[in-house]
């Protein structure tokens, strides 16, 4: 009687009382993608718009050809901040991600099962917590040890170490994410078969999970190009292409960063030109995740 009196007061048209409930999920998650891809898409035209300014002016050839990074005189070098986004990001992710597959491996398949628990939880913490803590812990403890052995401490080794304790946890929760997905036969399978546990892991998981390792290894990627606070405290900013592991230098993140409260002028649009780059790098790693992952995950 009660939904009789609402319908009379509130009539709804009768196309949208014929949906079904999965047809209006699905509508309604259209709709929010849609939502989200217009995001993107306008945050992308707000970093061009911004940095045409000074692209028209300068043009885009002379951030990779100026002799260094100082707008007050013109110069608007981004090759150095590159490199050293490049290098720190490289570093980190190549002694996280061997690390990371290792641990997934031995919280999956070797440890027991009270252990692997608290091992799990140990791991979602580490992944939790803010990346200016890390950055601060970088800077009161392994900067000063980094010194003692090449000053001056803050250098392309700190932003590596500090990096890869960051991703470090992620990429263990993917890794064991990927291991989960593998059908339970693959392993009943290598049982009958009278392999032993690592030679399970060696040459049934680690194929079959590859693609799932790769892209969470390229996300990996993603979050460290991405990380500003922890490598700005710790990798010394100074503009330089590091020529060794003690060398301090300058990220793109921290660049924009540290001069974006003063920039004005076609200072301002080139750190939106910085912004861009940043874009462009996280584009093409999620293009290469899309066709590493594509045919695991989405068939």
């Amino acid at each position: 009687m009660t939904s009789l009196k609402v319908k009379t007061l509130f009539p709804l048209p009768r196309k949208l009382l014929k949906l079904e409930t999965d047809d209006l999920l699905l509508w309604v998650l259209i709709l929010l993608g849609a939502i989200a891809g217009a995001i993107i898409l306008a945050i992308i035209a707000f970093l061009g718009i911004e940095a045409l300014p000074v692209l028209q002016q300068v043009g885009i050839w002379r951030f990779f050809s100026d002799p260094s990074w100082n707008p007050a005189s013109g110069s608007y070098n981004l090759t150095p901040m590159l490199w050293g986004t490049l290098l720190v990001t490289g570093g980190a992710v190549a002694i996280a991600a061997p690390i990371g597959i290792l641990s997934a491996i031995f919280s999956h398949y070797y440890a027991p099962n009270w252990l692997a628990t608290w091992y799990r939880r140990l791991i979602e913490l580490l992944a939790g917590i803010p990346s200016v803590v890390y950055g601060f812990w970088g800077l009161v403890v392994l900067v000063p040890i980094i010194n003692r052995l090449h000053p001056p401490g803050t250098s392309l080794l700190a932003g590596i170490v500090v990096l890869t304790i960051m991703i470090l946890p992620t990429m263990t929760l993917v890794a064991e994410a990927s291991f989960t997905e593998i059908p339970p036969e693959y392993l009943l399978g290598a049982a009958s078969l009278g392999l032993s546990r690592w030679g399970t892991v060696w040459q049934i998981v680690l194929p079959t999970a590859r693609s799932g390792l790769l892209a969470g290894l390229i996300l990996q990627m993603g979050r460290a190009i991405g990380e500003t606070m922890a490598v700005l405290m710790v990798c010394g900013n100074v503009v330089q292409v590091p020529d060794s592991l003690f060398a301090p230098m300058r990220t793109l993140t921290a660049n924009i960063a540290l001069e974006m409260a003063y920039a004005l002028g076609n200072h301002r649009s080139a750190l939106f030109v910085s912004g861009l780059a940043l874009m462009a790098i996280v584009i093409c790693l999620v293009i290469v995740t899309e066709v590493v992952s594509h045919p695991k995950i989405y068939d």
